[in-house]
């Protein structure tokens, strides 16, 4: 540590820090645009010159280092009239359309220029005009005009998406920033870039003249798509949500949000939500009240059940449901007699719970990673947040190991890849402990592959090694380590060996063992019990037909579940089905529609990955005859004689969810969450390969999504689906 003095006050700060940094440790705004606490460096704006004593001229504040007694003036009249002089040539060219700009009210350029800009400009000649560009559905480049080079999204992509969408070509009042050969800009982190742009030359393309800041309502909320459990700023105006921003938690999204967290509010404003209960009569729907739909499922659930038993009756849920609706959902379904409930409609195979399924660590710590083994992940797609910790692990050394059926771009350098068909990644995986146990002298887990046997005879060629030699060496190596098993690793047909295999691996190498699980709530769910108890049926079991009465939980099986387009067969099958959903999903196989609520119009609790429990409220009022779904389950669970359901909030439902943390904490107990298994290793090739949703198919609001189903993702996965069919 080093002392300076700062405005006269005395400043410890660790050596090798910038004057901003001890700037901001004390408390003092310097005025910037290019510097952002995530982004590297660029000192090219200078709007952060500062006055330091026995320097010449005044110094940039973030790219000049602090020395021992150095003295710094960030007010002084040196300081103010550089700012001032900087300020002037910032806005020679800017044009003066404050009035219409998306960026008005929460511009960095408008609010110092109100500070250090002077009433009226010197500069009378023509104002530089840039030409439009179109980069896609998300991000609007209409006024690129406005741009002041600080490069914020040109660094963003390199450091922290991983991909160099953009850049500046071209010098000095020629400079633009801009994407090279027309290409788009993609990346499922994108959108990023309108929040950290200072002025209003990038903005978000589905927002862009539907309202002004000021006139916005700002209201807290939680993500209910991946695992991450982001933290969300939604915001208002008129009872209608108009833009999503991120809520800065180092612990969980730091100050960073996926596209598909920013703009799946499109689906809630959309033709598709459905606002009020329908029955469907003679092959007709039918707008009713929710008297009469409640009662028509509550009497058809009680005839089933009499002519039937309560075992021909089931519920599949969404992993995307709130803690609350998928414990009452459990709750209604055994309180008819029934154990036939699951969440887990991707997975091949189902085995006996014996733990909460987590990440094994906290997502903070994915960032301080030195080695980790990633099998069975579309990761950049599947977990957008949680690889942009990785690759900023990767950035500093991490070594990113991966066991995949294809191979794919993950936007960050990936030391190993181990390419196999996804039903043999049992075998791979083995292969690796093998290796382990050689190089331990222990045991293997496994019989050995003789061929393996004879390359571990051979002399180590050293860093020549690959595949599995150099996977087992990397997780042999260093101290902090992971192995992530994917989505598809989750919903594996051999996903009990596949886990059984990794913690075998964890134990010889010291790395912890997780899943980065697929929902916003797939932990919760687990601890809701929104699974099949003692005789209960499965979600592969229910989707093969049987079942006389099924209970669909914001899900739609034909695009939510490993059965895929055969669902729709074999649930038309059914007595009847009853779907609960914010959208007119299911047409086709229900016989009843319930209106609820998505999390906008909700409260609620999802579970992140880390086991990190995090409650939300309403933001907006429900959309028509639309009802929160926990409420709508308590209603139906009277109307059909269940005990127990005289709840009037959803917290003291909250309250009666088992292992819970207490007022005073944020996480899950360690007991309660537990990645071991009880399950041996099958060698044997897995006959079906594992499904997987797209990055915007993940569910249902995602899916209706008008702007990200126009992303080139979305395109690619969509001719993929053509091809397959």
């Amino acid at each position: 540590m080093i002392e300076i003095e700062l405005d006269g006050k005395k400043i410890d700060i660790v050596e090798g820090s910038m004057i901003m940094h001890a700037a901001d440790k004390a408390g003092t705004y310097i005025p910037h645009f290019c510097y952002h606490k995530k982004l590297s460096i660029a000192a090219n704006c200078r709007m952060c010159l500062v006055d330091v004593e026995k320097m010449p001229k005044p110094m940039p504040a973030c790219a000049t280092p602090v020395t021992q007694g150095m003295i710094v003036r960030t007010k002084s009249d040196k300081a103010i009239k550089a700012q001032k002089s900087v300020m002037e040539f910032l806005l020679i060219n800017h044009p003066l359309d404050c009035p219409i700009c998306d960026q008005g009210g929460e511009c960095q350029l408008q609010d110092l220029a109100v500070g250090y800009g002077a009433s009226a400009s010197r500069y009378e000649e023509e104002k530089r005009v840039v030409a439009v560009k179109d980069v896609g559905p998300l991000i609007s480049m209409q006024e690129m005009s406005r741009c002041i080079h600080c490069t914020r999204c040109v660094r963003f992509g390199q450091e922290v998406d991983g991909v160099m969408e953009f850049g500046m070509s071209h010098r000095g009042e020629h400079a633009e920033i801009e994407t090279f050969v027309g290409q788009s800009v993609d990346s499922e982190l994108s959108g990023n870039m309108i929040d950290i742009c200072p002025v209003g030359a990038l903005t978000s393309k589905p927002f862009r003249y539907n309202a002004r800041t000021w006139e916005l309502s700002r209201r807290k909320s939680i993500s209910p798509h991946d695992s991450t459990g982001a933290n969300l700023i939604v915001q208002v105006k008129n009872n209608k949500v108009m833009r999503v921003v991120p809520l800065e938690n180092e612990e969980v999204n730091e100050c960073w949000i996926a596209d598909r967290d920013r703009f799946s509010y499109e689906a809630l404003n959309s033709d598709e939500r459905l606002t009020s209960p329908m029955l469907k009569q003679g092959g007709v729907w039918l707008s009713v009240n929710w008297q009469t739909a409640l009662e028509y499922v509550a009497n058809g659930l009680k005839q089933i059940k009499a002519d039937h038993g309560a075992a021909s009756i089931g519920a599949l849920v969404s992993p995307h449901s709130t803690l609350e609706e998928l414990h009452l959902a459990g709750a209604l379904l055994r309180g008819l007699g029934s154990e036939n409930i699951d969440y887990r409609l991707r997975n091949a195979e189902f085995p006996t719970a014996q733990g909460v399924r987590h990440l094994g660590t906290s997502i903070a710590s994915l960032s301080a990673l030195q080695h980790v083994l990633v099998v069975g992940s579309s990761l950049r797609k599947d977990h957008p947040l949680f690889a942009q910790r990785i690759r900023q692990a990767a950035r500093k050394g991490c070594t990113v190991n991966a066991i995949n059926s294809v191979a794919q771009d993950w936007a960050m350098p990936v030391a190993n890849t181990l390419l196999c068909a996804a039903s043999t990644w049992v075998q791979a995986l083995a292969d690796v402990a093998a290796v382990i146990a050689a190089k331990k002298g222990v045991p293997a887990p496994t019989p050995v592959r003789a061929e393996l046997v004879e390359a571990l005879a051979r002399p180590s060629t050293g860093s020549g090694r690959t595949g599995v030699f150099a996977i087992a060496d990397s997780l042999l190596d260093g101290e902090r380590k992971a192995i992530l098993l994917g989505n598809a690793a989750a919903h594996h047909g051999k996903a009990s060996s596949l886990l059984a295999l990794a913690n075998w691996i964890g134990q010889q190498t010291g790395a912890t063992v997780g899943y980065l699980t697929e929902a916003a709530n797939t932990v919760g769910a687990q601890l809701a019990g929104a699974l099949p108890g003692p005789g209960g049926l499965n979600a592969g079991q229910m989707l093969a037909g049987g079942l006389k009465a099924v209970l669909l939980l914001n899900t739609e099986p034909e695009f939510d579940s490993a059965a895929g387009a055969s669902a729709r067969s074999s649930l038309s099958q059914v007595q009847m089905v009853v779907t609960l959903s914010p959208f007119k999903a299911n047409l086709a196989l229900s016989d009843v529609l319930l209106p609820i609520a998505p999390f906008t119009e909700t409260s609620g609790t999802f579970i992140n990955a880390e086991g990190r429990m995090q409650s939300f409220h309403a933001v907006v009022k429900p959309l028509g005859e639309t009802r929160p779904a926990w409420k709508v389950l308590r209603v139906l669970a009277n109307l059909l004689g269940v005990p127990g359901f005289d709840f009037v909030a959803s917290q003291e439902v909250l309250k009666q969810v088992p292992g819970l943390p207490s007022a005073d904490q944020t996480h899950v107990s360690a007991g309660m969450l537990n990645n071991t298994t009880q399950a041996g290793v099958d060698l044997t090739p897995a006959t079906l390969a594992p499904v997987v949703a797209s990055i915007y198919s993940l569910d249902g609001t995602v899916r209706r999504a008008a702007s990200l189903q126009l992303t080139a993702d979305a395109k690619r996965a969509a001719a993929t689906q053509e091809v397959a069919a």
